[in-house]
């Protein structure tokens, strides 16, 4: 199997890259075994179906990029060296992580990986999607003299193990505007807001690893990452796509990215 796909846009590029870290869900058959299964069956911590949701924006002239092995198997939106995101007391999932966010164990006893099992899959799974990443929004920043990375997540509306409290329906992160120009964080956020969705910024999540290491708006390279709860798009249960809330939430989506496509054409870069 692939690390990744890599969905063309159908129309006129444009220099928006939208990432897609933790929408896959498989496993590979040598590390299967060592797994709970019955927590890998349906790995509850997956950006279920965010791939399928953001499917339209190659209409739009974006490029997309989906990873398909699961997050437990490497977190592709962590810092290599396994550095903490946040210091706010959450649980924070590793790297290669041995539980999920509510710290219940994901590997059989004894059969977590060992350091050099972790710099296997760092080679394996890891450097290839950045490296594509790095690739891309290079290639996109030679071609157009700008580009903005747009990396898509979501999360079950409660999860205890971050917060007792649900979360925001959206929540924009910049690295409390280190990532990306504050033309670009406007537009997108003004345009959240002008939704029907709850929105916030930078609050309770302000942007990953791929967020903070990628976006360097100096260089005209920029980087927004999008949280938002699954039942925007999903039915209550959490668990499967819901066609009508997901269509309404596309709606959203798309008006962003069109503000923003106009917004990069407006820069000068």
């Amino acid at each position: 199997m692939e690390i990744y796909n890599i969905y063309e846009p159908t129309t006129k590029k444009v220099p928006i890259i939208v990432s897609s870290p933790h929408s896959g869900w498989a496993f590979p058959e040598n590390l299967k075994h060592r797994f709970k299964k019955k927590m890998i069956t349906r790995p509850d911590d997956t950006d279920w179906y965010i791939d399928r949701l953001y499917s339209f924006v190659k209409d739009l002239g974006i490029t997309l990029i989906s990873a398909n092995f699961c997050r437990w198997v490497i977190d592709l939106n962590r810092d290599p060296d396994s550095k903490p995101l946040y210091d706010d007391g959450r649980v924070i999932t590793a790297l290669t992580p041995t539980t999920d966010f509510n710290g219940i164990n994901l590997y059989e006893t004894g059969e977590e990986p060992t350091d050099e099992e972790v710099t296997q899959r760092i080679k394996e799974f890891y450097e290839p999607y950045h490296n594509k990443l790095h690739e891309l929004t290079q290639a996109y920043k030679d071609e157009f003299g700008k580009v903005l990375l747009f990396d898509a997540h979501s999360i079950r509306d409660i999860v205890p193990g971050i917060r007792k409290e649900a979360f925001p329906q959206l929540i924009l992160g910049d690295n409390n505007g280190v990532s990306c120009s504050n033309t670009f964080i406007n537009t997108a956020l003004n345009a959240l807001k002008s939704s029907r969705y709850e929105v916030t910024h930078n609050y309770p999540f302000k942007g990953g690893y791929i967020t903070r290491s990628i976006g360097n708006p100096k260089e005209n390279i920029h980087a927004l990452q999008l949280e938002m709860i699954k039942t925007n798009y999903m039915n209550d249960e959490q668990m499967e796509y819901d066609k009508k809330r997901a269509e309404n939430m596309q709606k959203t989506l798309e008006n962003m990215f069109v503000n923003l496509i106009e917004a990069l054409e407006d820069e000068k870069g």
